[in-house]
Parts: structure tokens; sequence; C-alpha cells
């Protein structure tokens, strides 16, 4: 009898691995999705002043640096110049820095920059990690799984039922719809 209970499992088809596994790296996934949109949602909307305080920044820099180069010295992207006098620098830097001054000879720069909470920064940095950060490794992790979760759904149903071919029909509308966004966007 217990020959028969092993080998009865040991016959099981691919589909159902493949249903077991979806199933349980689906609730995994649902989790990790939920704070992974609640952290895209804050980075859309983190130029609006929602929930951000701020803060005065003050450092020293190299000096004598052309209009140009602030912005490279303080690894901000979009930076504005507002005026330059000759000895200082007026500018405004993308959506979270305003009121900067460079003094040329000095070096001194000053700003305001508008920051979110620091656990809601936190949040924020899943959609902007870089290779070189820990967090980078979970990404990449959650990535895959979303992977597997889309291809293992092809194994639901049986190729010659009509919610298979339903499913592919989504699935090509699904990427036609990424293809567009990318080439429109």
């Amino acid at each position: 009898m217990e020959q028969e209970t092993s080998n009865k499992t040991d016959n099981r088809p691919l589909s159902y691995y493949m249903r077991m596994l979806h199933r349980d790296i689906g609730f995994l996934v649902v989790g990790l999705t939920l704070v992974f949109s609640l952290s895209g949602i804050l980075l859309l909307y983190r130029s609006t002043g929602f929930l951000k305080s701020d803060t005065a920044v003050s450092r020293t820099v190299e000096e004598g640096l052309s209009a140009q180069d602030i912005g490279r010295a303080l690894h901000m992207r979009r930076l504005e110049i507002v005026s330059d006098d000759g000895r200082t620098v007026l500018f405004n830097g993308g959506l979270a820095v305003r009121d900067g001054k460079y003094d040329r000879q000095s070096g001194v720069v000053s700003y305001t920059e508008q920051k979110l909470p620091a656990a809601l920064e936190k949040f924020t940095q899943l959609h902007k990690s870089s290779s070189k950060d820990a967090i980078h490794w979970f990404v990449v992790l959650y990535g895959v799984l979303l992977s597997f979760m889309a291809i293992s759904s092809f194994w639901m149903f049986k190729p010659s039922t009509r919610q298979f071919r339903r499913g592919l029909v989504f699935a090509a509308v699904g990427v036609a719809v990424a293809a567009v966004l990318v080439a429109f966007a």
C-alpha cells in the first residue's frame, strides 16, 4: 500500500507542481506587490509637497566652479541656474531643491531641500536602487518571482480549453500595450 502511494506521487504531471508553486509564490508576491506598488505611488507624487518637510543644507564644494559644474559637484541632474553674477550663482535643483546659492570664492553651497520622512524615503528607494545597493538583489528576486508567476500561469489550464486560448489573447494584448507604452513614452 505504501509503495502504491509513493508511485502515485512520483507520477504527478508537471502541471500539478506548477500549480502548487504558482499558488504558494503567488501569495508571497501579493505581499511584495502591495509594498512595491505603494512605494511607486509615493515616488510618482514626490514632487507635490505631500508629506514633505523642508531641510536647510549647507556644504562646501570646490571653489570657482562654472555654473554647469555645480550640478555635477552636488550630484543634481536637473540643476537650473536662476542667475549668475560672477561671484554668486543662484539655482534650483529639480523637484526637491530650491533657493540654492553657490559662492565661487569660498565654495560654500546652501539650499533648501524637500524630503519625505525617513520611513517613506526608504520605500521610494525600492524603485531607485542601483546595482551597488543591497536592496538591488531584492528587486531582482522580485522580478524573477513575477516572471515565474507570468510563465506558470500557462499551466493553470489545459492547452485545448477556451480559458487557455483566452489567456493567450490577454497575454498578447499585454505585450502589445507594453510595446506601445515603450514606443511612445
